[in-house]
């Protein structure tokens, strides 16, 4: 259990500072850092590789999404701050100094998986997030239909 508590612990308090930053208030907090929360606990249930954190990612745009569209605020702050936790910033520390070290081979091995984790992170969240506003959409327009068409047949 405390092989995910504590994990997940800390990317709920490691997205507070982040919500300051990009101005979310009261409530908001909250609940975007949970989103931050449940996409690392995603990330380390489907085993810290690349197709976990577009997993994690993928939750996080639908879970961004919703959160914003019933705080009636915008997406971008809730879904940059969630991510935020996932960003692969170790693995370019690590390259860098691979490199310092010269050890061109592992900095190239740890540059590759640098760049598929961000990629990862970019597809899963965009894509999800692109699904979702479709289907909102799309359902949005079936929901206008029935009731036009309700209105229709009560008078």
């Amino acid at each position: 259990m405390y092989q995910y508590f504590l994990p997940v612990l800390w990317s709920f308090l490691a997205c507070v500072g982040f919500t300051l930053l990009f101005n979310i208030r009261g409530w908001g907090i909250p609940i975007t850092c949970a989103g931050g929360a449940l996409g690392w606990l995603i990330y380390l249930l489907f085993g810290k590789t690349i197709p976990a954190a577009l997993l994690a990612s993928a939750f996080i745009g639908v879970y961004a999404e919703i959160a914003a569209r019933l705080r009636r605020c915008p997406v971008t702050g809730y879904v940059l701050v969630a991510l935020l936790p996932l960003v692969p910033g170790g693995g370019i520390y690590y390259a860098m100094r691979q490199m310092l070290s010269q050890d061109m081979d592992q900095a190239r091995i740890t540059l590759l998986e640098t760049f598929g984790m961000a990629t990862a992170l970019a597809i899963g969240s965009m894509l999800s997030s692109s699904v979702f506003r479709a289907s909102w959409s799309y359902v949005k327009r079936l929901h206008a239909q029935v009731h036009l068409h309700e209105r229709h047949h009560h008078s």
